[in-house]
């Protein structure tokens, strides 16, 4: 989904770039130059002409019919995209950027010019600056706190945005390049925040660029090739069909080194200066640049000399003395003087370049109005501070410290860092929250007070966002972590939707994603606005005494949230700030009985296989397939309704919130998308099994794929359809916005179309193809193409099986594929249809396609031939009502299947039933499947096996003192050295045992380590007699190129009598790798923690 409202950068608040699409309108003709011919004395000795801004017609592609022509084409070599740097280039930014420079180190008191900075031009802020302080003499000159300064003072004064600041003719040039079918991207050594800011003061949005690549990523900046190169491979294009336009020499020297043509301009340097690098040619600036220069290398292909480009271009807007050659359209053919020839003037093709940039300017503003009324949803989310943080970072520079220093000397950094932060008289105090919102899962809390003296994680979020359900469980480690110490998550929830606003649908999502800790419904955005977020998900760390410590956005920050709220809660507690005040909770989850007895928790999706009259439910809450008859009477249930990855028998087997289902009829197989798991199951009747085809339990960020089983990773798989023809299960994989096919007979998982990005971006081909969040799939009858339910960009498409590109069926926006905010309830033809977040659809045997526009809780059938929609079921609003089909209610919708005879059965997820539509030529009703013999899962006792005797020979046993405490924490923290990791394939995995049997409960009994070797168990002792509770470990780790190993260890935790506290335990081992032995064994690395 549009998780960002801008572009970003790493621990920035945004976290992608926009694109325009390459049907933007065309911008107004651009000047047009045409050189003068040589005189009557040198007419005999051939040469090429100065090229600049041709007319028309020579602007176009060589004449087939001229040799010369061909030849020099031929010799250019294809392009297929163009990598803009950025200043000097499509910025008239050099000079300000100098002058910033100026007023930064005149703060420090340092005395420099603008012309000491011109040496270190295009080598990125870092050594900009730090050149010319090392140049200086400036001691202890902090770099970063520099670069900070410097792009306050520099987007504030000189880089506001729509200042003026481009060159003439980069955005014409841009847009032929688009319109010419070329990849365009900004390759530059500025980094990202100042590429933005330069981008919008220019008028250029980030969105016209198929790619910005900047210095963030990169150690090595220009002269070095390694921005150029990563441009190449981000665009698919080749290096030796790339074109470079660049300005420094550093620029010129990276572009050759990367073995990339290179136009270079006299913005900044003098040609002379350039000329060392060997620019394929030189023109003045950007706007002397022509497609036809891009396209066929001009009119040189060699360099001209100064003297030469003088007399080339003097009466440049003359055709007197032009050859008709040059008319035809031949960019390099040769000319004699021709004294009948037309002047352009005289055609009336030659516009002033006052008139051509007034009317440039006024289709730039009409686009930039046009853009900001069809984004007019998006630009709600939008506000000052949420644009300064953007541009400046925001509060992110407690995590830019760390470099893979150890935990201790994190935390030490970190406190370090805030003992300078509360010293330093600059705070930003977090806002109080407005009376007037709801709360769940608690009393309304107040930072002045249930929160005061508690280290608090805002955690901004909504509830259709895949990546913010991806944090929970970063979020539950945590709390499971701190539990006892005065720390809060606070879930701030700030919708997208119109839907999400609603309070009971953010109950349900509550209940469905299992949130135990405060959650505020935020829907006027004021906690957004006020502290200037940009993004889902977005963390805001809060400090005990209310000032704001840090804020980061996006997936897999863990860890650093770990070590800040750890480092805080220390130092904090060192100064006697902190409060261990009860919260006034009161979970959701303990005060809706409905769920507890209702047969079904929040089903997903359905499919049905008719030979047989049986109806497959995803019963995705109990992490479970029910299977009943048409009629809903109950046949069996695949999977123990405990959460986990586990394959086996029937009952055995164990899902994490399955989806989509489809069914071989061929095999009596069901496949399942089971999304939490990421992965792709198989559940065999024949043979009362389940296994898995795809993925390990690991959310994975493989873009491609190509293998075959565990060793597959996948990412929130949502839904799935079977191609019986082709034995292929098709997957939408919403957690990384593409579709994915997997092949039977291989085995073999791979990504079918969509090239990640999450937009809604329609191409001929799979990679020129962008999906956002797609979440239900369904095959057309005649296996031409895949029908796709987008739910980000709130869209019906179609997928071509042959090529993997796509088209719009209905909703969305057509126009910028960037804008996932058009949403809304109105029926009517392809691109006018409004839908919201639609999660399922089908194909129906009468060619319709019926889709669940889900928070718009209706069904709606779509035309695939006219893209006409219609509304057959649902009013609009929430609820649980049978009858008339316009009249009925439903609630969040998410799959829906044909069972025949105009009779469809529909996933009625928030209301955790099935209901039927029945069509007929009276109209439509719509009734409730009732569920003969489907129960509720019965809670299973969590027994823990007696304690094994002996263990095997390789297990290595460490005795660990429990202390005396009744209840606490097993923290296991087990750590492999430098060089080594864990295996990705072969999760490490841990179960408990305990003696006597009775005496203490710890739970979980059995799961997996994280990335980072880490656990944690809760144990609570039943008998104040001594016991033991012992964890055994199977740690599997790699090193890298080499075959991974396995290590077997066993904590026996010894608890003695009874003493009234609870105990933190911490189990921190590291991994010693087999020596040539092949010996291996683990090293305690302080036994006894904090009991």
């Amino acid at each position: 989904m549009a998780r960002q409202i801008a572009p970003s950068r790493s621990f920035h608040p945004l976290l992608a770039s926009r694109h325009y699409p390459p049907t933007s309108p065309a911008p107004p003709p651009r000047p047009i130059l045409l050189p003068k011919a040589p005189s009557r004395a040198t007419a005999t000795a051939p040469r090429l002409p100065r090229r600049g801004r041709r007319d028309v017609v020579a602007a176009s592609a060589p004449a087939s019919s001229s040799p010369q022509t061909e030849a020099v084409t031929g010799a250019w070599g294809k392009v297929s995209a163009v990598l803009f740097d950025m200043d000097g280039v499509l910025c008239n930014s050099e000079e300000p950027s100098r002058q910033a420079a100026v007023d930064l180190f005149a703060e420090m008191g340092v005395d420099v010019t603008v012309d000491d900075f011109i040496p270190f031009t295009g080598t990125g802020e870092a050594n900009f600056l730090g050149g010319v302080a090392r140049a200086k003499g400036v001691k202890d000159f902090n770099t970063e706190n520099a670069k900070k300064r410097f792009f306050e003072i520099y987007l504030n004064k000189y880089a506001k945005p729509n200042s003026g600041i481009g060159f003439p003719g980069a955005l014409e040039l841009i847009m032929e390049c688009k319109n010419a079918g070329l990849k365009i991207a900004v390759a530059s050594s500025a980094d990202r925040v100042k590429v933005d800011a330069n981008l919008s003061a220019a008028g250029l949005p980030v969105s016209l660029f198929d790619a910005i690549v900047s210095a963030d990523a990169f150690e090595n900046l220009k002269p070095a090739p390694d921005i150029f190169l990563a441009a190449s491979k981000n665009l698919g294009v080749g290096t030796n069909e790339c074109l470079v336009i660049e300005d420094a020499l550093a620029g010129v020297q990276a572009a050759k080194a990367a073995e990339i043509r290179c136009i270079a301009v006299t913005t900044t340097l003098e040609e002379d200066a350039l000329r060392q690098a060997s620019p394929v040619f030189i023109r003045k600036d950007i706007g002397d640049i022509s497609i036809n220069d891009i396209l066929y290398g001009g009119s040189n292909a060699y360099h001209i000399g100064a003297d030469e480009l003088m007399k080339n271009t003097e009466n440049s807007s003359s055709l007197a003395n032009a050859t008709p050659g040059i008319l035809s359209g031949a960019t390099n053919a040769e000319f004699v003087s021709n004294t009948n020839s037309p002047t352009l003037k005289d055609q009336g093709l030659l516009g002033s370049r006052r008139d051509i940039l007034r009317y440039g300017s006024l289709g730039i503003a009409f686009s930039c109005l046009f853009f900001t009324v069809r984004n007019w949803k998006a630009m709600q989310f939008a506000s000052p501070k949420g644009l300064l943080n953007f541009l400046t970072g925001g509060n992110s520079s407690i995590f830019a410290t760390n470099r893979g220093e150890s935990l201790s000397s994190r935390i030490q950094q970190i406190k370090k860092y805030l003992a300078d932060f509360e010293t330093g008289g600059s705070a930003t105090y977090v806002p109080e929250f407005p009376r007037k919102l709801d709360w769940l899962n608690t009393a309304p809390l107040q930072f002045g007070r249930g929160l005061k003296g508690r280290v608090v994680v805002l955690d901004f979020w909504t509830y259709c966002c895949i990546n913010c359900m991806h944090v929970l469980p970063d979020l539950e480690f945590l709390e499971k972590k701190y539990k006892d110490k005065p720390f809060t998550v606070v879930g701030v929830h700030s919708a997208k939707f119109d839907n999400e606003k609603d309070l009971e649908a953010i109950r349900s999502a509550v209940l469905r994603y299992n949130v135990t800790h405060p959650v505020v419904n935020d829907g006027d955005m004021y906690m957004w606005r006020e502290l200037g977020v940009n993004s889902w998900p977005t963390f805001v760390v809060i400090g005990p005494n209310g000032k704001v410590l840090a804020q980061i956005s996006g997936e897999g920050h863990r860890k650093d949230l770990d070590e800040v709220v750890g480092a805080a809660l220390e130092f904090y507690d060192e100064r006697k700030l902190l409060q261990n005040n009860s919260l006034p909770l009161a979970l959701e989850k303990d005060r809706d009985s409905r769920l507890t007895n209702s047969p079904l928790k929040f089903p997903g999706k359905l499919t049905i296989d008719v030979q047989n009259n049986r109806l497959f439910i995803s019963d995705s809450n109990h992490n479970r397939i029910v299977v009943t008859n048409l009629d809903g009477e109950f046949i069996c249930q695949v999977g123990s309704s405990e959460e986990g990855l586990v394959d086996g028998q029937f009952d055995t087997a164990s899902f994490n919130r399955p989806q989509g289902l489809a069914y071989n009829s061929k095999k009596n197989i069901l496949y399942v998308a089971d999304t939490e798991n990421h992965a792709l199951r198989e559940i065999d009747f024949v043979n009362e099994t389940v296994r898995t085809l795809a993925g390990n339990g690991t959310k994975g960020s493989d873009y491609t794929g190509g293998g075959c089983g565990a060793n597959q990773v996948l990412n929130s798989p949502w839904d799935v359809c079977y191609a019986p023809s082709e034995e292929t299960v098709y997957i939408a994989m919403a957690g990384q916005h593409q579709i994915w096919k997997h092949n039977i007979s291989d085995g073999v998982t791979e990504v079918f179309s969509g090239n990640g990005s999450e937009k809604n971006l329609n191409g001929s081909s799979s990679t020129n193809t962008s999906f956002a969040q797609p979440s239900g799939i369904s095959l057309d009858h005649e296996l031409q193409e895949l029908f796709v339910a987008d739910s980000e960009s709130s869209s019906i498409r179609a997928v071509n099986l042959k090529s993997g590109g796509s088209r719009l069926l209905a909703g969305g926006d057509p126009t910028f594929p960037d804008n996932l905010f058009r949403f809304g309830d109105h029926d009517g033809t392809g691109s006018d249809v409004l839908l919201q977040h639609p999660l399922g659809v089908v194909c129906a045997s009468d060619k319709q396609i019926y889709f669940a526009d889900s928070y718009n809780h209706k069904i709606k059938r779509l035309d695939p031939v006219t893209k006409k929609v219609t509304t057959i079921a649902g009013t609009g609003r929430a609820g649980y009502k049978d009858g008339p089909a316009l009249s009925a209610q439903l609630s969040e919708p998410a799959g829906l299947v044909e069972v025949g005879d105009g009779r469809f059965l529909v996933a009625d997820t928030n209301n955790s039933a099935i209901r039927y539509l029945i069509l007929n030529e009276r109209g439509a009703d719509v009734r409730t499947l009732d569920l003969t013999g489907v129960q509720p899962p019965s809670p299973k006792p969590k027994a823990l096996r007696r304690l094994r005797r002996r263990l095997s020979a390789d297990t290595n046993v460490i005795n660990v003192d429990g202390g005396s405490s009744m209840e606490g924490y097993l923290s296991l923290a087990i750590s492999v050295p430098d060089g080594y990791h864990f295996s990705k394939e072969a999760r490490s995995k841990f179960d408990v045992e305990t003696e006597p049997a009775n005496a203490i409960e710890i739970e979980p009994v059995n799961g997996s380590l994280d990335s980072d070797g880490l656990a944690s168990l809760k144990f609570k002792r039943t008998s104040s007699s001594s016991s033991m509770g012992r964890i055994n470990c199977k740690v599997y780790y790699c090193k890298e190129d080499e075959v991974c190993l396995y290590q077997s260890v066993a904590f026996d935790v010894k608890f003695q009598e009874e003493a009234p506290s609870q105990a933190q335990i911490t189990l921190a081992y590291t991994v010693v790798p087999r020596d040539n032995s092949g010996s291996s064994q683990l090293i305690a690395a302080g036994k006894n923690l904090k009991v």
